[in-house]
């Protein structure tokens, strides 16, 4: 049964707000309350059990936007120990009649567990993320290994690689590279562009050092707060449309109205005109500087719903919820002149005069005050747009899709295939291909082949979050989450191959798809030292990043940041769709020719038993291996040349396992299947940001391969060697009673094990002893590779002039085998034939490619 205690001696009378309680584990009968009330707010006890109330503090930190907060937690072990959570987090070891502010890594705190046994351990939530103690809350761990940023809107540079700018709620507006060269993209990568936690956020698109951001509640500056950030200097300049000062009164009070998240744009076709919106629409032709209204009020300017907002004891006027306002505005991409907005509370509206002059062509079966998100005018056709729009705040969790190809005479809901609860927020058109169009949900993404007529999920191991925004990059798509940062799909260009084809994903053919350009971009000098297995904490020299390495069952190492984000897949994407017949049986290669039409690169499945095979015979073949599942499929390849001929069991000239990376050019791809083969050109093109000459570039080219092709020459004649000493030793074995044929035959395994250990570390490794052991000849030509490869750069004169000195100490080694083979080898066979036994065979043994 229940009691009301709100009315006992001692607790506040008249009229109250939000009230939080606590009861203490520790004391039976102790109670805690923060109460908002209009008469004796503070922070209340009672020590039985509510029959009677002590006002112990009316601390007004404790009750920041009370509606908002009002948490209270109490210590499980300690009776007097108790904790105020809001903006800041507030602690009390006196039973709650002083308190002292506890520094927590993020503002806005929202929860606290606290381990019953040990209250020195404990969790604490905030609007950054989730952080731990062990020392009652003196210090926090990271936030910043969460990768659980709420983003309302992106855009993106013309920067290579590019990058992705967006506003965070409950933090800085942040511009994040899309790729590194170390392939994790840290928080050292990131800068801030601003303060901007709210809206919409635009990157000049002749400049990226300029930023406008919507800072609603993360700037001073009053109404519509917009920031000009400059990443040259790091200074943010505010350029309010009109910087009135607000508070303690509605949004009816003032000149204009200026929402959370406000549209702010460049023109499409002068990036000198920068656009921004209130009720009206504005216009600005000096870099916000000054600013010209172009637009009458494009809402319904209904006051009723614009009163203060909050209660009657406590407003909450911070700018977050004005309304009636245009909450999305456009300029057509055809048509300078041709503008779209659209409001919150339900309107649409064109000017195609430049402003002069608006037309409301709201869809008719738009329901009354709908938030029209998102208005996205066609890359394609001038007459047409789409439209999202949400209606989850009425109660109304459906998705609302439009599309009009008359300038907004018709309209057509378009929401077949998207469930009736998954309310959409965004709808973009793909500039590549006509009829792609992509929509976020309240859960995830949805893609329609056909102009909208249809949808279908499209989630891949993107989060179940909400969807905020989304845009395409040349044929990357990226998404803007809220709560699970920024992701990007990586290459579009399967999907306009199909529907260029009028083919489903479906089809039951092999089919390889034309890639894109691949970029041949140059790997950390460090790489090779970060891990490969395990878990790592640096991907390079000065660039620390939490990850796990493992490599996956096609043999390419796959990384899973903790507090990092992941890079673009390294190299030339490759896709392909196999029949449903394809088995483990069926013979297939992938194969890359160069633009003389030779095979530089061969890439097959993972052998059957391989997994059975000892590490010695798997030192031969270590992938990547191609996958062959029936259907679609993906291979990156990483660029690169065939490497140096291996030797089983060797860990030393480990450089030259990786082939050189190919130059720019045209290639192709050619996938055979059985009998059938198929191909697609794969154009490669260099670092954008390398000026190197194609002469210098093909000179560096020329000198690894030469590196290769010694190695491998070195690499043969020692598995040559191995044999023959093999079938030497069986000989001196067997006939151990002959002594011609055993000095014959110690003559000949002398002279090779010297020719053996000038070549190579002889046996077998368990580990690589470089430091305890000289460089071998093989060893000495693998250590030019970094130093050649190091950078797109003609090769130095010393590194060639070794390159000719180890490759001539090899060719050597190599006359000295052939030597023994004419000389001391010749003359054990002859001994091995007057005993009419079988001669030692010296035959071309080759081992396999990297």
């Amino acid at each position: 049964t229940w009691s009301e205690i709100s009315d006992r001696p001692g607790f506040p009378k008249g009229l109250k707000g939000k009230i939080g309680v606590a009861a203490s584990p520790a004391k039976a009968g102790r109670v805690w309350a923060i109460v908002e009330a209009k008469e004796e707010p503070g922070f209340y006890r009672s020590d039985d059990y509510g029959e009677s109330w002590t006002l112990l503090t009316d601390l007004p930190d404790l009750r920041q936007r009370p509606w908002y907060y009002c948490h209270v937690i109490a210590d499980p072990q300690d009776a007097d120990t108790v904790y105020v959570l809001n903006l800041s987090m507030w602690k009390s070891t006196d039973g709650g009649k002083t308190f002292s502010e506890v520094g927590t890594p993020h503002g806005d705190n929202h929860d606290l567990w606290i381990d019953p046994r040990n209250n020195r351990r404990m969790i604490e939530g905030n609007d950054g993320g989730a952080c731990v103690s062990f020392n009652g809350g003196e210090t926090f761990s990271t936030i910043y290994n969460q990768l659980t940023a709420q983003f309302y809107h992106l855009d993106v540079d013309n920067q290579f690689p590019y990058r992705v700018y967006g506003t965070q709620q409950d933090n800085s507006s942040i511009s994040v590279p899309s790729d590194t060269i170390s392939g994790a993209i840290a928080w050292a990568d990131c800068h801030v562009a601003g303060t901007g936690e709210s809206g919409y956020i635009a990157v000049k698109p002749d400049d990226p050092n300029i930023v406008y951001v919507g800072a609603v509640g993360s700037s001073p500056g009053g109404l519509g707060a917009l920031q000009r950030y400059d990443h040259r200097t790091g200074q943010i300049q505010l350029v309010n449309v009109w910087p009135e000062a607000t508070g303690g009164v509605g949004v009816k009070a003032y000149k204009y109205r200026f929402p959370w998240t406000y549209p702010i744009l460049f023109s499409p076709h002068d990036p000198g005109v920068l656009y921004t919106c209130a009720n009206v629409a504005f216009r600005s032709t000096d870099e916000g500087h000054s600013w010209q209204p172009f637009s009458p009020d494009l809402t319904r300017n209904d006051e009723t719903k614009m009163e203060a907002s909050g209660g009657p004891i406590t407003l909450d006027t911070s700018g977050a919820e004005h309304y009636g306002t245009i909450s999305t505005f456009r300029e057509s991409p055809h048509e300078a002149g041709v503008f779209w907005a659209g409001s919150d509370d339900g309107l649409v509206h064109l000017s195609r005069d430049g402003g002069q002059s608006w037309q409301n062509v709201t869809p008719p079966d738009l329901p009354e005050w709908s938030l029209v998100r998102t208005v996205e005018p066609s890359p394609h056709d001038p007459a047409t747009l789409y439209l999202a729009a949400t209606r989850y705040k009425l109660d109304d969790p459906a998705p609302y899709l439009y599309k009009t190809s008359d300038y907004g005479a018709t309209w057509q809901k378009i929401v077949e295939g998207i469930p009736a609860d998954d309310y959409t927020r965004v709808i973009r058109a793909d500039p590549n291909h006509r009829g792609l169009l992509y929509a976020g949900t309240e859960t995830g993404l949805y893609v329609s082949l056909d102009d909208g007529a249809s949808w279908r999920r499209w989630q891949g191991n993107l989060p179940v979050a909400p969807i905020y925004d989304l845009a395409i990059k040349g044929s990357d798509l990226v998404a803007a989450t809220h709560g699970r940062s920024f992701w990007i799909l990586d290459d579009l260009t399967p999907l306009y191959q199909l529907m260029d084809a009028q083919q489903s994903a479906a089809a039951d053919e092999l089919r390889l798809f034309r890639p894109r350009a691949a970029y041949r971009i140059l790997p950390d000098l460090f790489a090779a030292w970060t891990t490969s297995e395990g878990r790592g904490y640096s991907v390079g020299l000065g660039a620390p990043a939490i990850f796990t390495a493992k490599k996956t069952e096609h043999g390419q190492v796959e990384r899973r940041f903790f507090d990092a984000g992941q890079g673009a897949p390294r190299g030339a994407i490759l896709y392909y769709h196999l029949p449903a017949e394809v088995d483990a049986k069926t013979p297939i290669r992938l194969e890359i020719l160069d633009g003389q039409g030779q095979v530089i690169r061969t890439i097959k499945p993972k052998p059957e038993g391989y997994d059975k095979l000892d590490e010695k015979e798997k030192s031969l073949d270590t992938g990547p291996w191609l996958p062959v599942k029936p259907g679609f499929n993906r291979f990156v390849w990483d660029l690169r040349y065939e490497g140096a001929v291996r030797v089983p069991g060797n860990k030393t000239a480990t450089e030259s396992l990786l082939g050189p990376l190919a130059l720019p050019g045209e290639y192709q791809v050619r996938l055979t299947v059985g009998e059938q083969s198929v191909s697609a050109p794969l154009p490669i093109v260099n670092d954008p940001r390398v000026q190197t000459a194609q002469a210098d570039l093909e000179a560096q080219h020329a000198l690894l391969l030469r590196i290769r092709d010694k190695i491998s020459d070195a690499h043969r004649g020692v598995l040559k060697l191995r044999d023959l000493r093999e079938q030497v030793q069986g000989w001196r074995k067997r006939l151990v009673e002959d002594k011609a044929i055993v000095a014959a035959a110690d003559a000949a395994l002398g002279k090779l094990e010297k020719i053996e250990d000038a070549l190579i570390l002889p046996g077998e490794q368990k580990n690589v002893y470089g430091l305890v052991q000289r460089p071998r000849l093989n060893s000495a030509l693998a250590s030019l590779i970094s130093v050649v490869a190091s950078a797109d750069a003609k090769p130095t004169a010393s590194a060639v002039q070794l390159v000719d000195h180890y490759s001539g100490l090899v060719d050597e080694q190599l006359a000295q085998l052939q030597a023994v083979i004419e000389g001391e080898v010749a003359a054990l066979n002859t001994l091995l034939r007057e005993r009419a036994t079988p001669a030692i065979i010296a035959g071309e043994t080759v081992g396999a490619p990297a």
